[in-house]
């Protein structure tokens, strides 16, 4: 608090109580403060977090602070639009970053599925350290993520689901054999712009994990699903008792990951298997 402390009618009234020396935490996100850096077209992500938030009271005191990369031609039916699109993501990150160390968080998490856009795991993990390097704090990724959630299940023979096209779907299965698993199969819904990810029907995505994906001769350990503005936790809540292996969607996934690193290890409910046993 500046002196004269607070103001009444533009005169003093005095400290309140607040102690002016003192370091108050946050009200809000007084045990953990997450900065998301997601994509502007982004309309799933930070709402199904803040659900798993909101629903579990375990997680009191922990908020999200936003910051978008611009993303001004968002298109992906073409591999030169996915090139475009990668350029317009890698070249906003660094103002985003920046964004979002304006509030001081905690961790930073990476909202991107970035093997939609970087082939390879050298490729994807050199930006993620430029962003580590910007920011010195911790950054908490998919690329860590997954692996990490599909270890808790011994998890080997993998399905992947996506909101990708034939491209996509092959950086992705690119990325997760990089990183020791048997990519069985993938179904990508092709969205043609990145908002439209967020529009794919849920209905769309339980057929295609119980008719395409989760086949018994697919023999799937688990089912990954990739693009964070492609919500899946209520998918996973209603299909995984039925088929009897885990969906890992990454934006619950991430939250899960982020929450551990972080020595928060309360379980979890409305966002799947992964959160509620691991």
């Amino acid at each position: 608090m500046a002196f004269p402390g607070a103001i009444k009618d533009g005169e003093s009234a005095g400290a309140l109580g607040i102690d002016p020396v003192a370091q108050y935490p946050d009200v809000r996100s007084h045990r953990q403060k997450l900065g998301l850096l997601l994509p502007a077209t982004n309309t799933t992500m930070e709402h199904e977090l803040w659900t798993l938030l909101v629903k579990n009271r375990e997680l009191g005191g922990i908020g999200i602070h936003s910051s978008v990369v611009v993303t001004p031609r968002p298109v992906l039916r073409t591999a030169e639009d996915l090139e475009s699109y990668k350029k317009q993501f890698v070249g906003g990150l660094d103002a985003a970053v920046e964004h979002a160390l304006l509030a001081q968080p905690d961790a930073l998490v990476m909202g991107m599925s970035l093997e939609h856009i970087l082939h390879g795991i050298d490729a994807i993990r050199g930006a993620s350290a430029s962003v580590t390097t910007r920011s010195k704090i911790p950054l908490f990724t998919w690329q860590d993520a997954a692996p990490a959630a599909l270890r808790t299940f011994g998890a080997r023979r993998i399905g992947l689901l996506t909101p990708f096209d034939r491209t996509g779907n092959e950086n992705a299965t690119r990325l997760f054999r990089d990183l020791g698993f048997d990519v069985v199969t993938t179904v990508g819904f092709a969205c043609a712009d990145a908002v439209q990810i967020a529009h794919v029907p849920d209905a769309a995505k339980e057929r295609a994990i119980v008719e395409l994906l989760a086949t018994p001769e697919n023999k799937l350990d688990a089912i990954v699903q990739c693009g964070t503005n492609m919500g899946m936790i209520d998918v996973a809540e209603k299909i995984e008792p039925k088929i009897g292996i885990p969906i890992l969607g990454i934006n619950s996934t991430l939250l899960w990951y982020a929450l551990r690193q972080q020595g928060i290890r309360a379980p979890l409910a409305g966002g799947g298997r992964l959160l509620r046993e691991a």
